[in-house]
């Protein structure tokens, strides 16, 4: 058996990594309208409908994207972290309650997510200016 050596990428590109997702959901899919099924995931929640769901999916867009502009900036990374997640939880677990049949893969939507807080608690662990 061989035992390799693997190096921890440094904490800049983990941040860059969970930047690129902000920056994708919140920008392309949302701002950008890019990703038509989000629309009606956030319509399909009570009293929201087409009326106020575009609106608040655009406020999201805003909050995603300026977490993306956060994450990049190691201020406050514990914060950063506990804001991201709940966020995350928050959308998750609406999308999950109200839209279950409109997200294509709700089971992998989670796992994922999963796997996307791993690496926003790696960089909230990790106080600003440390390598």
């Amino acid at each position: 058996m061989h035992d390799f050596r693997v190096i921890f990428p440094p904490l800049a590109v983990i941040r860059a990594g969970v930047a690129a997702v902000w920056l994708y959901e919140g920008l392309w899919c949302k701002l950008l309208g890019r990703m038509r099924s989000q629309v009606e995931v956030v319509s399909a929640v009570p009293g929201l409908g087409p009326r106020f769901g575009l609106p608040l999916l655009k406020i999201v867009g805003v909050v995603e994207l300026s977490f993306a502009l956060w994450v990049v900036t190691g201020v406050a990374p514990g914060t950063c972290a506990i804001s991201q997640t709940t966020l995350l939880i928050v959308l998750n677990a609406n999308g999950l309650l109200w839209a279950q049949k409109i997200i294509h893969d709700p089971a992998g939507m989670v796992v994922k997510n999963i796997a996307f807080l791993v690496l926003i608690w790696i960089c909230g662990a990790v106080p600003k200016g440390s390598p």
